[in-house]
């Protein structure tokens, strides 16, 4: 029987086969770092007398606690500025590669390793950080870590592991314009739920998904997540070597020819069996928008806010009156009547240039309402510097939005960006959950055009609504 494309990336990185309840050991090639799940890690190391194994496989930035302006004064809040600070002196003192703010390449973690070409397909990468599955866009293994694994790949470059499940998910059909991957995988989720993909590794095929750009790519794998899945991956292609080439990570000369021969060789097998498949119909998909608390509670946007009393399974009918209790909505309210406060541009989900694109195309000619306020964050410092020679910061910033520097902003209430209790956001961040982004903050999980658009017009809106 053959392999899946998970399994064969994890059979190339085995070191050692567990025997009877014994994990598997793998061998990790890249572990990327930042200052909220490290510090435990790096004091273990002190406390063990240990050094980082392998440090030219590790690479650090900072991002969560980042403020978003005036980055080039001591951070404000004590804790942020704590974070900050240690992870600059763990780096040096374990000898550990760090793009601190104000460098050309600091950004989020999961923006800044594809664009330096270090996520590459066939390998295995783990962060202290639950999205890291966006690396899967390559057909890497990608997946989050805790931080007693975090000091484990620190110390050893391995990590112990049961394997996974494998899932199928197969996207056949065509998009219609201004239907993003954010869409299908906001579908995704509303369909298998936010528990649906707990054990597997989700394996995004067909032929919408082979039609995606990378950046596409990773908008979807990066919220595997949150269908409760370990890991999204795509099989790589000729649209994942056009990516890399040329990145300055990435192999050059015979070493770049080696590698896409074996990379074409990462796809699942004709004869393998998935132990789950979910088809999605991507033809007859439109924008999609969450209404509820977790990211599994979404519909539609010509739909309308679900009536509890209309739900028959119980606990189902309990959950959906107390997140509509939470986000202050009325049963059948239609979503586009649903007004807000604040527009989120950014993340690690919708924060490259692709994403800032698209939103600049909607913006263009047009002013952010009068009552909204609207916050454009690059992933990344590169992705901000390519932005402005495309002159995008002069459309956001003459329809009246924040043009900010990079960071994970308001995705998460770790840093000046958040919501005030009470405060209504479309975002394109990848978490709706009570208080993500601010206690209190009731949040609308959007894609980017959908945000622009509900920018323009101050009620959950797409393109089409213009």
């Amino acid at each position: 029987m053959g392999s899946t494309l998970a399994e064969k990336v994890w059979n190339e990185h085995l070191v050692r086969r567990g025997e009877g309840d014994e994990p598997d050991l793998l061998y990790i090639d890249l572990h990327l770092v930042h200052e909220v799940t490290s510090p435990q890690a790096f004091e273990g190391l002190r406390l063990a007398d240990r050094a980082v194994r392998r440090p030219d496989l590790t690479l650090a930035t900072e991002d969560h606690n980042v403020p978003t302006e005036g980055v080039e004064l001591p951070i404000a809040d004590p804790v942020s500025r704590t974070q900050v600070e240690t992870l600059r002196k763990n780096c040096a003192d374990f000898g550990v590669r760090l793009h601190p703010m104000g460098d050309a390449e600091q950004g989020i973690v999961h923006v800044v390793g594809p664009q330096l070409g270090l996520t590459q397909p066939g390998t295995t990468v783990v962060c202290g950080d639950s999205h890291t599955s966006t690396h899967g866009a390559f057909g890497a293994l990608a997946f989050g870590i805790g931080t007693s694994e975090v000091e484990h790949v620190l110390a050893t470059q391995t990590l112990p592991l049961r394997p996974f499940r494998t899932m199928a998910v197969n996207i056949e059909g065509t998009l219609r314009p201004g239907v993003t991957s954010k869409d299908v995988i906001l579908a995704v989720i509303s369909k298998i739920g936010t528990g649906g993909g707990q054990g597997y590794v989700l394996e995004y095929r067909g032929s919408a998904v082979e039609s995606m750009t990378m950046e596409a790519r990773m908008t979807m794998c990066n919220m595997s997540i949150e269908a409760g899945a370990r890991a999204g991956m795509i099989a790589p292609d000729e649209t994942t070597f056009e990516y890399l080439k040329g990145r300055s990570h990435a192999p050059s000369g015979a070493d770049w020819d080696a590698a896409v021969e074996h990379w074409k060789s990462l796809r699942t097998d004709s004869d393998a069996v998935y132990d789950a498949e979910v088809t999605i119909d991507a033809d007859s998909l439109t924008p999609f928008v969450t209404w509820g608390t977790n990211p599994g509670q979404g519909l539609p946007l010509g739909e309308r806010v679900p009536d509890p009393e209309s739900i028959a399974d119980e606990e189902s009918r309990a959950a959906t009156e107390k997140a509509l209790e939470y986000m202050g909505l009325r049963a059948g309210t239609p979503l586009r009547d649903v007004a807000v406060d604040t527009v989120f541009l950014g993340s690690c989900t919708n924060g490259r240039i692709e994403d800032l694109r698209s939103a600049a195309g909607i913006l263009r000619d047009r002013r952010v309402a009068d009552d909204v306020r609207m916050l454009v964050v690059p992933g990344s410092m590169r992705v901000r510097e390519q932005a402005e020679e495309e002159g995008l910061h002069e459309v956001f910033e003459a329809a009246g939005a924040e043009w900010r520097q990079a960071g994970c902003s308001m995705c998460l209430g770790m840093n000046p960006d958040q919501l005030t209790p009470g405060e209504r956001s479309a975002s394109t961040s990848n978490r709706n959950f009570e208080g993500r982004q601010g206690k209190g903050g009731r949040t609308h999980l959007v894609s980017p055009v959908v945000a622009a658009a509900t920018a323009v017009r101050g009620t959950l809106s797409s393109p089409e609504d213009l």
